[in-house]
């Protein structure tokens, strides 16, 4: 039962500040209602799998015009279109280019060749990008391959008639891919600043010396601490999914209790983080430091805002070690792709794994002294 009381203790802590109530309900509501307007990003290195079902040696010498073109990263080259669209589900590649069948005896005989292109739209600029790429590199294949064909006759060289499948996203807009983190920004500003600033505000009040000399056990009095952000980083979720919903039309596709498992999961190793920090400050300003500098680490470390893929190889490495690069994907995965608990296995173990090491580390590092 002391948990209890110490619960109560925080809750009445925090609603005893008369600016931080008002904080958890103004700050999503300005984050969800300007910041999506504002805001752009560029993109590089597309992933690019190519579904080559005539198998010819045009279509060889097209694949290597894509591979060496410098715009791609070419993932896969198989006759199986299902395996790619799986690949693109699974935000393994972000564009399929489809070869159909007598690709070359159609280009030389009547001149045109229809091929598909299949974009993972959930990012409109990476998705735009994309397209207007393979259509250069298209019109540049034609001229050096085929010309030789129509000397005579320029205005007759080939060309293949493209269409454009736009998945996920299929308007391309730029707000549907962005709304989902910067539902993830007001959880890390909220989940992370705070649990840092509790702490170590007790230290500078002296309170910490009361508890210290009762009988709380140390994951008690952490896990008192621990709750009521969870209690209120969840209402802060549902104010942005709410607005999300009533302002842009976008709803979980994959089922709105995947994303509450993993926003629990997901607050409860962010809000251990602030703990730690809190636990090794000594004022408030040292944490408020502190944390800045790690939460302006998590957020352009975690493709919030730029493509992991476009990173380099060693900052790519250390994403896997960052907390909001799992919920960024689980988030944008089950608004936009419509993924579900079993399609995001290993978000779900990574973030588990930050929960147990987190919450012990700030067990740990509490220093009780009786």
């Amino acid at each position: 039962m002391m948990i209890k009381f110490l619960i109560i203790k925080e809750f009445k802590q925090f609603f005893r500040n008369p600016f931080l109530p008002k904080l958890i309900v103004v700050f999503p509501i300005m984050i969800m209602l300007v910041i999506p307007w504002i805001m752009t990003m560029d993109i590089k290195n597309i992933r690019l799998a190519v579904v080559d079902t005539d198998g010819s040696s045009m279509s060889g010498k097209f694949i290597q015009k894509i591979d060496a073109s410098g715009y791609f990263i070419l993932e896969d080259v198989s006759a199986n279109y299902n395996e790619s669209m799986e690949q693109l589900m699974l935000n393994k590649v972000d564009a399929i280019i489809e070869i159909p069948d007598y690709f070359e005896e159609q280009l030389i005989m009547t001149g045109q060749s229809p091929m598909q292109i299949s974009v993972n739209a959930v990012n409109q600029i990476k998705g735009t990008l994309g397209s207007g790429y393979i259509n250069a590199v298209c019109g540049d294949f034609y001229t050096e391959n085929l010309s030789y064909l129509y000397k005579d006759n320029p205005e007759r060289i080939p060309k293949v008639s493209i269409s454009v499948l736009n998945k996920f996203n299929p308007y391309m807009d730029y707000k549907n891919f962005m709304i989902p983190a910067y539902m993830v920004i007001v959880i890390i500003l909220l989940g992370g600043f705070l649990p840092a600033l509790n702490i170590v505000g007790e230290k500078e009040k002296g309170t910490i010396e009361q508890i210290n000399i009762t009988p709380v056990r140390k994951t008690s009095f952490i896990f008192a601490k621990l709750i009521p952000y969870w209690v209120m980083g969840l209402i802060v979720l549902s104010i942005c999914m709410l607005l999300a919903w009533a302002v842009y039309g976008l709803s979980p596709h994959g089922g709105i209790w995947t994303v509450y498992l993993f926003s629990l999961l997901f607050i409860f190793a962010l809000s251990g983080f602030g703990l730690i920090v809190s636990n090794y400050s000594d004022t408030m300003q040292q944490a408020m430091f502190v944390m800045f500098f790690f939460i302006l680490v998590f957020m352009l470390m975690s493709g919030l805002l730029t493509p992991i893929s476009s990173m380099p190889e060693w900052a790519q490495v250390i994403t896997w070690l960052n907390p909001p690069r799992y919920f960024i994907e689980m988030m944008r995965g089950v608004y936009l792709q419509g993924c579900s608990l079993a399609d995001l296995s290993h978000q779900l173990l990574a973030l588990l794994g930050f929960d147990i090491f987190f919450g012990t580390w700030a067990v740990m590092s509490y220093r009780k002294t009786y």
